[in-house]
């Protein structure tokens, strides 16, 4: 038998562990029970076998791309699976030519979108009249809100399933069928304690795909040159060696590409500038897409900086263009700069916090009518309908003059609340002066 490296996914070259244990049925899925059990929406489409649009969102290694595989499967759909990384409007298109041909004769084709987020405007608007009619089947996936990534039109068009990170029972369940099932495994007599399980288990999160590639990097540098008669014990020591090998293992798709994003971000939030280099630093040279990194550094310098440093969203979209127009290596100058700046800035999330609060009241309370003098009267009929009538013009008042905003029966809310740190002290100091009953 071959010696075994680190960097060998098996002993015959056959896929991951991940895609090895990929279930091929609903009968074999594990997790997902308020979607996928008796009497459940994916239950009831595979029996009626009548397939409608969907948006899988949910973390990574939770099972989106293989239940959108299922279904497919399932329901006898010609499929094509692409990733809005690499994928292009042509792309798109070219399978919607496939998938008129295959409606023309009676067929169904379904197209699953890997990062669905990632697709533009000009992209998503491309599949619109496709969906609409029925020509694709869309499976989308997507690890981000898809209220705020997903245009409305194409939103209306699917049906949006949440999918659950994998609970710890659950990722237990599929820990011991790799070791009882999976071709490579399963020849082996592998010791591994209860508290080490428990411990590979709680390190991958809920995400199965980081389980399963933990596990196989551990197993890798375990087997050293011992053969199938042997026993393969694996320590606490070869997991945080595996865990720690991760990064040679950098997967812009997914699983450990998350955890560094997720590092990178909350150590900015934390002000911690050496912290957030490191992150940014094992991105760049795991090949990440330097767009991606100054993207999430724009969202971030709204949602966790704001106008405590009101800077911080002028640098962050200087910076996305400036990468933009010049490219890697010298890119990653200018996500340093913008990164050093974000970290070392004053945080409030106060902005983040106002538009969550104002929708959640809009949900809960419905839209209300604009009052009579906040609408404007270009013509006739609306000056005769008393459009306009008592408003006050703050500028002819020394640029304020106290009215109301609001619509008239009783929403008055305070949704807005800055705090005493940086340029939003000032903030708070003007508004408590300007609406002393409000912010009193």
């Amino acid at each position: 038998m071959k010696n075994q490296t680190l960097f060998s996914n098996n002993l015959n070259n056959l896929p991951p562990l991940a895609n090895r244990m990929r279930p091929n049925s609903i009968d074999n899925f594990i997790g997902q029970k308020h979607i996928i059990g008796k009497n459940q929406i994916i239950n009831l489409m595979l029996k009626s076998q009548k397939l409608f649009s969907m948006i899988f969102w949910g973390p990574p290694g939770s099972g989106k791309t293989t239940l959108a595989r299922i279904i497919t499967k399932s329901t006898k759909s010609d499929f094509y699976e692409i990733s809005a990384v690499t994928a292009s409007v042509k792309d798109v298109r070219k399978i919607i030519k496939i998938g008129e041909n295959n409606s023309s004769m009676g067929n169904k084709t379904t197209l699953f979108i890997d990062e669905i987020h990632r697709f533009s405007k000009n992209q998503q608007d491309a599949l619109l009249h496709a969906v609409e009619d029925g020509t694709l089947i869309l499976i989308g996936a997507t690890t981000e809100n898809p209220s705020f990534e997903v245009i409305s039109p194409l939103l209306s068009r699917c049906r949006v399933l949440k999918i659950n990170p994998i609970t710890n029972d659950n990722l237990k369940q599929l820990l011991n069928n790799s070791f009882n099932k999976d071709i490579i495994l399963s020849k082996y007599k592998i010791e591994i304690d209860e508290n080490n399980i428990n411990y590979l288990i709680n390190s991958a999160g809920g995400d199965a795909r980081k389980m399963y590639n933990t596990l196989e990097i551990a197993f890798n540098i375990s087997l050293d040159n011992k053969s199938e008669k042997d026993t393969i014990t694996i320590n606490r020591q070869t997991l945080n060696n595996a865990l720690q090998n991760k990064l040679l293992l950098y997967d812009k798709a997914g699983e450990y590409h998350y955890d560094v994003v997720s590092a990178f971000i909350k150590s900015i939030r934390g002000s911690d500038p050496d912290a957030s280099i490191y992150w940014l630093a094992i991105m760049l040279e795991g090949g990440e897409d330097p767009i991606f990194i100054a993207r999430r550094l724009i969202i971030l310098s709204s949602e966790d900086i704001g106008n405590a440093d009101p800077q911080a969203l002028v640098i962050a979209t200087n910076g996305f263009q400036a990468v933009k127009s010049i490219g890697m290596p010298e890119a990653s100058i200018v996500l340093a700069q913008v990164t050093t700046f974000l970290a070392t800035a004053p945080k409030s999330n106060a902005s983040y916090l106002a538009i969550k609060s104002a929708q959640q009241f809009v949900k809960t309370n419905g839209s209300q009518s604009v009052p009579l003098h906040l609408r404007n009267a270009p013509t006739k009929l609306m000056k005769e309908q008393n459009y306009g009538i008592g408003y006050k013009y703050p500028h002819s008042y020394n640029g304020f003059i106290e009215q109301e905003y609001f619509p008239d029966n009783n929403t008055k809310h305070t949704f807005y609340s800055p705090k005493n740190i940086g340029y939003e002290k000032y903030i708070k100091d003007r508004l408590t002066e300007l609406w002393k009953k409000r912010y009193e």
